[in-house]
């Protein structure tokens, strides 16, 4: 069962695409959105990458922060990243232990979930469930409400 809001948001230190270190604390203060997704360059996880994507630009002029999460590796990472032009950071997860800390294992790779964590590190929203083609919109649309 996946973290819920109000929770607070397990603090993580992992490598991203490039191998610099990323660690929530960080971005203390700030809005940060997680995504979680099965498995690069697959159907639905390009849709909803290039998702975040075409809508990057408006998440950065919020001041969000937006992070993708697989249990791929960096080279993975890199690939899907150069292949679509991702302009956010996807975050490597290899041995499983941002899956496990976010509680969205689903048996060897992520669940489809996704995390809109508050300045103060709380879980503020929480989807289960998504449209991988209007998923950012659709959390920009709550987001804006």
């Amino acid at each position: 069962m996946p973290l819920s809001v109000g929770d607070s948001a397990p603090n993580f230190t992992a490598k991203d695409t490039n191998g610099n270190t990323v660690s929530l604390s960080s971005y203390a203060g700030k809005p940060v959105v997680i995504y979680f997704y099965p498995k690069d360059d697959t159907p639905g996880c390009t849709k909803e990458a290039c998702s975040f994507r075409d809508n990057y630009a408006q998440y950065l002029s919020k001041g969000i922060a937006v992070f993708g999460v697989s249990m791929d590796d960096e080279l993975s990472h890199q690939k899907f990243t150069e292949k679509y032009g991702l302009p956010f950071p996807l975050l490597v997860d290899t041995d499983g232990s941002l899956t496990k800390a976010f509680d969205v294992d689903g048996g060897g790779r992520s669940k489809r979930v996704t995390y809109v964590i508050d300045g103060s590190a709380k879980i503020s929203q929480v989807y289960t469930t998504v449209n991988t083609e209007t998923h950012a919109t659709d959390i920009l649309a709550e987001i804006a409400s």
